[in-house]
């Protein structure tokens, strides 16, 4: 119960630190948002996104999954990929891994302990399956897990261009920019994968042959 209160006492710490430095900060907060950014990224609670980039409330609209996954049936990250484009008119949608990723890890090693992850996890098995020669190319099983962390942003980033919601927006002109990045809980810093997707042509010129 300690933590839970400490949760608590910093959430009010927070707020009287910004009540402070703008008594207008949550008036002008509760009036609506407009982010720039849609970020798609893993549950690990290392990686914060709003933390690790700066971004401050209003900015960044976020959704976050086990191994930072876009499916084309998940209803869930439609939805909010749907409302954040058509709705937030978001510039920017970023799909963010990180090394050290345990999603990615189990589809790796083929666990199978975890219930209804091992189900979640079945598209990373794919990519792995699909680079499995260039895989087995790198001498190290932690360079084989870091690329297949890259891999899996890099074939996430493609699922989410194919995505009727994108497609439309495309045609209609919106071209939201598609980006890849990963994280590395190592030394703290965010590197790009993907630096902008804004056409099919783009999107196609993803993924490297396996």
């Amino acid at each position: 119960m300690l933590d839970l209160n400490r949760l608590f006492s910093n959430n009010r710490s927070w707020a009287a630190r910004e009540t402070t430095a703008n008594p207008a900060y949550f008036r002008e907060l509760a009036e609506g948002q407009e982010p720039h950014f849609l970020a798609i990224g893993c549950s690990d609670s290392r990686v914060p996104l709003e933390l690790l980039t700066g971004a401050g409330p209003g900015e960044m609209f976020v959704h976050r999954n086990v191994a930072n996954q876009v499916f084309p049936a998940d209803l869930n990250v439609l939805s909010v990929l749907q409302y954040a484009i058509e709705a937030l008119h978001v510039k920017h949608v970023l799909v963010v891994g990180h090394y050290g990723c345990g999603g990615v890890q189990a589809a790796m090693d083929d666990t199978r302990r975890l219930g209804l992850v091992d189900n979640w996890l079945g598209d990373v098995r794919d990519v792995k399956r699909r680079h499995r020669r260039e895989l087995a190319e790198l001498d190290h099983a932690s360079a084989r897990f870091d690329r297949l962390v890259e891999l899996n942003v890099l074939h996430q980033v493609l699922n989410l261009a194919r995505t009727p919601v994108v497609q439309d927006a495309w045609v209609l002109g919106k071209h939201p920019k598609l980006h890849g990045a990963v994280f590395d809980v190592r030394d703290g810093i965010l590197r790009s994968l993907v630096a902008e997707v804004d056409n099919n042509e783009k999107a196609d010129g993803l993924i490297p042959m396996a």
